[in-house]
């Protein structure tokens, strides 16, 4: 018997959505990078790219356990001399909820071209409202 290797034909991408309301960032994080890469599916391959696509509802109310929210800072350099950028995350999860939603998925894929397609088919807002009804998305229970 041979391995199973997914074609092109083979994977269906469905949509689903997360409400990560109150719940905590890095479940949130965990279960849309699952989905992004297609881990859930039988068909699943690490080099194939078989996830589907994922909306993130709600990103406003997530929450860091611990103290985190106080702690945890997000680091980033401009590229000049003395230019690093400090941010806590409590002032990004004031003014920027969906970027940290992001930034904590797209930890958690692949840093290669599969990662890549897969932060395409991520889709974050802020509100319990999104723009994608059209595709019928299903609901992603966490």
């Amino acid at each position: 018997m041979s391995t199973f290797m997914p074609k092109a034909g083979d994977i269906t991408r469905k949509w689903y959505v997360l409400d990560a309301a109150g719940q905590p960032l890095g479940k949130v994080a965990v279960q849309a990078a699952t989905l992004l890469r297609g881990k859930h599916k039988p068909i699943f391959a690490p080099h194939a790219d078989c996830g589907d696509f994922v909306i993130v509802v709600n990103a406003g109310k997530t929450v860091l356990t611990g103290r985190k929210l106080e702690q945890k800072k997000y680091i980033r350099h401009t590229g000049y001399i003395g230019h690093l950028k400090v941010v806590g995350y409590d002032k990004l999860m004031a003014e920027r909820p969906c970027f940290a939603v992001e930034k904590a998925v797209k930890g958690m894929l692949p840093a290669n071209t599969l990662g890549r397609k897969a932060m395409g088919r991520l889709k974050v807002f802020e509100g319990g409202e999104h723009i994608h009804q059209a595709q019928q998305p299903e609901a992603w229970a966490l």
